[in-house]
């Protein structure tokens, strides 16, 4: 098998002499997954003759990121979008369908199937960022009255194009879920044996109204293939799959990654191809508010601006004390912010917590400052060094404590704990670090 450069060459030459079934050949041995990384190697021009070349367009299509499906697609033709769309995942195809502008998602609209069109108003009302938005609606459903031949027969015409048959979800007349059944449980059951009679009637669901994140979530603890998503009369209305629960906390990891560097999340784009003016506004709110944020140092070291004249070995050992400050609460926010997002701990855990992190940050604490009272006495004297330690540990135990306080404080706000990111900490901790280094000095050296 060819690697990814012999690929590209490869389809490279046959594209300059136009010996289009060649690569189809080449196309149709790879994995669907691979299919659309290798698309995605080539100019727009040619992404879209390759794509034209696939047996399953629609299911390539899938594997890419969603800007770049939104880039090939609209490259097609209304009546070849129409084709794509009918044949996609119902989860993927509303992701897809609400990129398109508004006079695009009219023309296709005439030209999308039935089954299409319902998909998209059943899962268009939901709003973002809950399981109804995150959910499929191909998923089979059978009658709990069947015995195990017929659920077989009954699967052989339900199961095409279906994002999961290994369960199967066992419903009512008025669609209320009532149990679910594996394939292997039809399969080991005795023919004759009745659906009713040998399904799960336990069955762990979510409601469409719930967050995406708390449904993945759900998915992970009890390591389920697809859980159902009901409403609040228990009436079936689709599934979440292993798989959106992936592309969830992909999601949410990089939203609380960029929030830790105070960079608001960019709307499913890549950075490679995010406008420039994405990435200035995305960044410039929390650099201008940490530039204020800032002038707490200052206006700290202006309040002591006597002693620093008058000792000005202090001045030497500033930078070292505030950073290590804000090291410290970063490692603790960063520490605190996965334990919420992962549900780990909870704000009744706080008061523990804080125990465990005076102790822990006294120990870190009393450790560097035996290390920096040594360059303080070499650096100056007795007194200085003293000095140093004192406002090592102390600076150190504020740290870790704001670290691990702030994204319970902004959790109980109703807001992103992530937010307590790494420069807000750290200018917190810069601000705290100069007010308590100058005041020990001010008390012990005067």
């Amino acid at each position: 098998m060819l690697n990814l450069n012999q690929q590209i060459q490869y389809i490279q030459k046959h594209l300059k002499c136009n010996e289009l079934e060649d690569i189809a050949v080449l196309l149709g041995q790879m994995n669907m997954a691979d299919q659309a990384s290798l698309i995605q190697q080539f100019h727009p021009d040619e992404q879209l003759t390759l794509f034209r070349l696939l047996i399953h367009p629609a299911d390539v299509l899938e594997f890419m990121p969603l800007d770049q499906q939104h880039d090939l697609i609209t490259r097609l033709h209304e009546y070849e979008i129409a084709q794509i769309l009918d044949a996609m995942h119902s989860d993927d195809l509303i992701d897809l369908f609400n990129t398109f502008s508004m006079t695009l998602q009219q023309a296709l609209l005439a030209q999308l199937s039935l089954a299409s069109r319902k998909k998209l108003e059943l899962l268009s009302i939901y709003p973002e960022s809950t399981a109804g938005s995150l959910m499929s609606s191909d998923y089979v459903t059978l009658s709990p009255e069947l015995n195990m031949n017929e659920a077989i027969e009954a699967l052989r015409q339900l199961a095409h194009h279906q994002d999961t048959l290994y369960l199967i979800y066992i419903v009512d007349a008025a669609e209320q879920l009532m149990g679910v059944i594996s394939l292997r449980q039809i399969i080991q059951a005795e023919p004759n044996a009745r659906i009713r009679d040998v399904m799960t009637t336990d069955v762990i669901h979510a409601c469409v109204e719930d967050d995406q994140e708390d449904v993945a979530r759900l998915l992970a603890h009890y390591d389920f293939i697809a859980l159902p998503i009901t409403d609040q009369h228990k009436r079936l209305l689709g599934i979440v799959t292993y798989d959106d629960a992936m592309d969830i906390f992909e999601q949410e990891g990089t939203e609380d990654f960029l929030k830790a560097g105070a960079i608001a999340p960019f709307e499913k784009q890549s950075i490679k191809t995010v406008p420039i003016f994405s990435l200035y506004r995305n960044r410039v709110f929390w650099l201008v508010i940490l530039v204020f944020g800032s002038l707490l140092s200052s206006f700290g070291i202006a309040k002591y601006e006597d002693i620093i004249e008058q000792n000005i070995v202090l001045v030497f050992f500033l930078p070292l004390l505030v950073g290590s400050g804000g090291n410290a609460g970063s490692q603790s926010a960063t520490l605190m912010v996965r334990a919420l997002a992962t549900g780990d701990v909870e704000l009744k855990d706080w008061f523990r917590l804080i125990g465990r992190e005076t102790l822990v940050a006294l120990c870190l604490g009393i450790t560097m400052a035996v290390a920096v009272s040594i360059l303080g006495y070499i650096r100056g004297d007795e007194m200085v060094a003293l000095v140093l330690a004192i406002s090592m540990t102390s600076i150190v135990l504020l740290g870790c404590l704001i670290g691990m306080s702030l994204p319970f404080i902004l959790n109980q706000l109703k807001l992103d704990p992530a937010s307590a990111s790494s420069p807000l900490v750290t200018s917190i901790c810069d601000a705290t670090g100069v007010v308590v280094y100058l005041f020990v000095a001010s008390q012990l050296i005067f």
